[in-house]
């Protein structure tokens, strides 16, 4: 009887120290980042478990899609985000090797709301959440569709018909929708219908606007000016900058700074701010093909670029360290919504993100 007991012990014993192992041994994600991503981007996985130090082919999938893995090591994998997967939105991240498979991981993947666009600047959101995003086509093509409107449910309907190489877009405080076109070097003001007027002519290669707190209009001429528009359409150069090879990108902060991305043919490119006064100043140096600019109620300034071999949105929490909040490639602009949602355009299509971050409010 009792070297039955022993026995007994021993198994449990054995047991005991087999179930440790295989605790050990478990996959487990502890993090991923940045917090969100699109479809090409690359996530960095943090996980613990010796199950993946012996393989140098693990398994990730996002809901039901595989991932490329790009590198695996003992402690973290880099992978990028399957294209399918921006149909469903927010995934369930798993990591398998060797049979083994890990717990889920809620992960955001940005939900694709609109495609076949043509954006090269931020998207622009109305009061009542619909987005608006330009095809804007080549230069001197004249589309048949210039502006598309997007519910937030992610209905698509053309909104304006006429303007050859739309761009740059913006909401005045009245409610009205700008739009530059860098062909014509025109800014025209729609109205809820669709219908356009001729704002102001003569802005050069006109890319980026944005309105101040007092209702003036900021447009950037990418071959090097800022122009600044009163409501009586004064008009005078505000500032100068370093021509850029694509277009302006504006932004107005909370302390009434004007922030400028512009790419230029260098991968060493510059955020400007520009005081109230048109003082030139270089606010960041050392971004790769910086583009669309938005800022959240914080005060914080989001930027589309590439930096150190990274590519997504970063935020400036504080601006000589840059954070990747969104992973992507191919990325132009975005823009906040009122449900702590970003929206986001790449070369042809709109994003929707959930960060849980609201947006500065218009001027």
């Amino acid at each position: 009887m009792q070297a039955r007991r022993n026995a007994q012990a021993r198994q449990r014993a054995a047991s005991r120290k087999g179930a440790a192992i295989n605790k050990m041994n478990e996959i487990s994600i502890k993090n991923v980042l940045p917090k969100a991503a699109l479809p090409g981007g690359e996530v960095i996985i943090e996980y613990s478990g010796r199950g993946l130090a012996a393989t140098s082919q693990p398994q990730v999938r996002f809901g039901d899609f595989s991932a490329q893995v790009t590198m695996a090591s003992s402690d973290h994998i880099v992978a990028k985000v399957p294209e399918p997967s921006a149909e469903l939105g927010t995934s369930e991240l798993v990591v398998a090797t060797n049979g083994d498979t890990s717990r889920p991981f809620t992960y955001e993947v940005g939900k694709r709301l609109a495609s076949n666009l043509h954006p090269v600047a931020n998207p622009a959101i109305d009061a009542e959440g619909n987005i608006y995003a330009t095809y804007s086509g080549r230069r001197g093509q004249k589309t048949p569709v210039s502006i598309y409107k997007v519910t937030p449910k992610g209905g698509v309907t053309p909104f304006v018909t006429d303007i050859v190489n739309a761009t740059g877009l913006a909401f005045s405080q009245t409610g009205d929708l700008f739009v530059s076109s860098r062909y014509e070097g025109n800014v025209y003001r729609v109205d809820p219908a669709g219908r356009t007027e001729l704002f102001t002519e003569g802005m050069g290669i006109a890319s980026g606007i944005a309105f101040d707190r007092d209702g003036n209009l900021y447009v950037g001429d990418r071959s090097g000016s800022i122009f600044k528009i009163s409501a009586s359409k004064e008009t005078f150069v505000f500032a100068t900058l370093e021509p850029s090879i694509a277009a302006y990108h504006l932004a107005f902060g909370f302390d009434k700074y004007l922030y400028v991305a512009g790419p230029t043919t260098s991968s060493f490119d510059s955020i400007y701010r520009i005081s109230p006064s048109g003082q030139v100043e270089r606010f960041f140096t050392g971004l790769g093909r910086p583009q669309g600019l938005a800022f959240d109620s914080d005060g914080h300034l989001y930027a589309v670029a590439s930096h150190r071999g990274r590519r997504g949105i970063f935020r400036f929490r504080d601006p000589k360290q840059p954070e990747l909040v969104v992973a992507g490639v191919s990325l132009v602009g975005l823009a906040f919504d009122s449900h702590e949602n970003l929206m986001i355009v790449d070369a042809g299509s709109l994003y929707r993100v959930r960060l849980g971050i609201t947006g500065k409010p218009l001027p």
